[in-house]
């Protein structure tokens, strides 16, 4: 799954925006303009409607990204912002707000713009949109997107015009549907996802080249890096950039196990032995390959479980529903390959199981990945276990990894289940 997929699978399943208890930097800031961070939306100067519709959407007060970024972009002069913070923030929301706060509705031409790197991201973000602004009966949105027609010329009526980079440079430039020079606000979502995706960026700064000077420019990024930074500063000038640290997770309250195994049966046994000896709440486990995932499925469903399986070829709304079954408990394990070590936070996942050790190329360890993995489980201080299943020439693998995050990984014998059956206290 590339990184525009994984954020809008993340988008799909979030059914609560992620509480982060960290605070929101600010790492530069327009020292003429004091900033300030509500909490709530009441302190905000947003119309009446849309109050009703931030409600409609569920949010009762602002989140840790909402209460800095909101002051921001609605303040007068308008500000440009560049905001990191990872998905299930509220961030779209945020946004989606200051866009149907900033058009004046009398005026029937588009005048935010807002850029996103994949046609289904783009519905998605226009979905918040219209439901926060279905009380705004002037305000309408379109969607710059593949697919979708306008005949040359024909000047847009709608004031939000939401879409990719490649549509949105066709209908500036080419159709003339949008006049560049009354925009007033321009929008760019996931920017670390249009720098990675070939020509997305040098599209979206030929829009951005285009609009007047006095245009607010808000740029949103889950990540933060070098490339990110260097691209941000191409687009947006004297911003201020403020920063909601991921929540880190850790290993701390996680138990770690592993089993030495002879091959897929032997591993298949411990596994039917850690589920004889332990009582699950649910369970994540983990294959290397998608054969493998299959396999595991198949023989655990003949001998009974109720499995869901995960891999890469499923549709990005495929994948979302099978997590929501999940989340609802109708099956008690998901098997998944490693599409799935980010972004799913299932509260009732209490032992993550490693079917085999992820690896890299170079057949060393693939930490970060094991990290997530495991951090499936214990999330939200709760405690979690998690097993790995390691064939006899990989033992070195555990190792590695122990000295890396220094941490303890027990063995186990995987026939021994009365040992198994003391992990339980």
């Amino acid at each position: 799954a590339g990184p525009a997929e994984a954020s809008l699978l993340s988008k799909l399943i979030r059914t609560s925006l992620v509480e982060s208890s960290h605070h929101v930097e600010i790492l530069q800031q327009d020292p003429s303009s004091p900033l300030f961070s509500v909490k709530t939306f009441e302190e905000l100067p947003l119309k009446k409607e849309l109050l009703r519709g931030i409600y409609i959407m569920g949010f009762n007060r602002p989140s840790k990204i909402q209460e800095t970024a909101l002051p921001i972009m609605l303040a007068y002069p308008p500000q440009n912002l560049i905001a990191q913070s990872q998905s299930g923030t509220g961030k779209t929301a945020a946004f989606g707000l200051a866009m149907l706060s900033r058009v004046n509705a009398a005026e029937k031409h588009p005048q935010c713009l807002c850029l996103a790197p994949t046609y289904e991201l783009a519905l998605q973000i226009g979905r918040v949109v219209e439901t926060i602004g279905r009380f705004c009966a002037d305000i309408k949105v379109t969607y710059a997107v593949r697919g979708n027609r306008v005949p040359q010329g024909v000047l847009l009526e709608e004031q939000i015009v939401i879409g990719t980079p490649g549509t949105m440079l066709d209908w500036c430039f080419k159709r003339r549907v949008v006049d560049v020079r009354r925009i007033t606000m321009f929008v760019l979502d996931e920017a670390d996802v249009m720098i990675d995706t070939q020509g997305l960026s040098h599209q979206s700064i030929r829009v951005q080249r285009a609009l007047p000077r006095g245009c607010q420019m808000l740029l949103f990024s889950a990540t933060f890096k070098e490339t990110v930074r260097a691209f941000a500063t191409q687009i947006v000038s004297n911003p201020i950039v403020i920063k909601l640290r991921e929540e880190e997770l850790a290993l701390g309250n996680i138990r770690q196990y592993y089993f030495v195994c002879r091959g897929r049966e032997e591993k298949y046994r411990a596994l039917c032995n850690i589920y004889g000896s332990i009582t699950i709440g649910q369970a994540m486990i983990f294959c290397q390959t998608r054969r493998s995932a299959d396999w595991l499925a198949v023989e655990m469903s003949q001998d009974g479980h109720q499995v869901a399986i995960l891999t890469a070829e499923l549709t990005v709304a495929q994948r979302a529903d099978v997590i929501q079954r999940f989340r609802d408990g109708k099956e008690k394990v998901l098997i998944t390959t490693n599409v799935c070590a980010r972004g799913i936070d299932v509260q009732q996942v209490t032992i993550v199981v490693n079917f085999s050790l992820p690896t890299n190329r170079k057949s060393e360890p693939d930490f970060e990945t094991y990290l997530h993995r495991i951090g499936r489980t214990g999330r939200f201080g709760k405690k979690g276990i998690a097993f790995s299943m390691v064939e006899s020439q990989n033992v070195g693998l555990v190792q590695m990894i122990e000295e890396y995050f220094q941490t303890r990984i027990k063995q186990l014998d995987p026939d021994d289940m009365d040992e198994l059956e003391k992990l339980e206290n």
